[in-house]
């Protein structure tokens, strides 16, 4: 017998007095998603990742969260975990020597297919693709960087993927980090209580999602389309579906393109 999704959508949760309680410094559950954050600042998680779906998830361990404070593996007396770019010019760079130890330390905890990523304005684009294909993983190391970036020796021996939010550029990578799983793991099995709903959202299929509307059904002289109230669910489906062709078109020529090649200008 399937065991039926549990859905977490109408449940709330509070903020709590300490937050980083849903951390789990590398507790062993082999049937969750492991995320393991390299960072400056470890008390910025679990952040928004602590509300909500992501929230409830985390506290049923469908997914776990784990923080690597870079400053623990900092440099002398001042635990000094930067310097100043050879060859000159402004800011600091994260040192190899510091960044190196953080990173194999996350490594002894991740199974070998677990992606290494640095978050990088230079990377490719973070996208609804690359989300479901994390979240068919063990699980995701991320390093958020600051300053200049980090040592380009680090990302070639390690083999590090960079990975952008988009053109621009933030002080660090925790909020990215953030949005990253965010994405990712409400695509976990059980997160999300209607699976069907995530193939019909924006990006799944490569287009925008349909108009939405709901209760009541005439609001300020505006009136919920008929065809949603007609009862006729294959009429629906097809309006919806139009809709979302039409969205991608209006709002997205780019995604439409993509889509359509052949009749992207039709």
């Amino acid at each position: 017998m399937v065991k039926e999704a549990k859905s977490h959508g109408l449940k709330r949760i509070s903020l709590s007095e300490k937050p980083t309680s849903l951390i789990t410094n590398n507790e062993v559950i082999n049937s969750s998603w492991k995320a393991q954050i390299i960072t400056l600042f470890p008390e910025a998680f679990p952040g928004v990742l602590g509300l909500s779906l992501t929230g409830k998830a985390l506290q049923h361990r469908i997914w776990t969260l784990s923080t690597i404070n870079l400053r623990d593996f900092g440099i002398g007396k001042h635990k000094k975990v930067d310097d100043t770019p050879s060859g000159g010019g402004p800011g600091l760079v994260i040192r190899a020597d510091v960044l190196g130890p953080a990173i194999e330390k996350a490594l002894s905890h991740a199974k070998t297919s677990t992606p290494l990523v640095y978050l990088s304005p230079r990377g490719k684009t973070f996208n609804q693709s690359l989300a479901q294909n994390w979240s068919k993983t063990e699980g995701i190391i991320l390093i958020c960087g600051r300053f200049e970036g980090i040592d380009q020796r680090v990302i070639d021996h390690y083999g590090v993927e960079e990975v952008s939010m988009g053109d621009f550029v933030m002080t660090g990578g925790e909020i990215a980090a953030q949005a990253m799983i965010d994405t990712t793991v409400r695509l976990l099995p059980n997160v999300i209580g209607n699976q069907d709903s995530l193939m019909t959202e924006s990006h799944s299929s490569g287009l925008l999602e349909h108009d939405q509307f709901t209760r009541p059904d005439d609001w300020k002289g505006k009136k919920v389309p008929k065809i949603l109230t007609s009862g006729h669910h294959g009429k629906i489906e097809s309006w919806r579906a139009n809709q979302s062709k039409s969205n991608t078109k209006k709002y997205r020529a780019d995604m439409w393109e993509k889509a359509n090649p052949i009749n992207s200008k039709g």
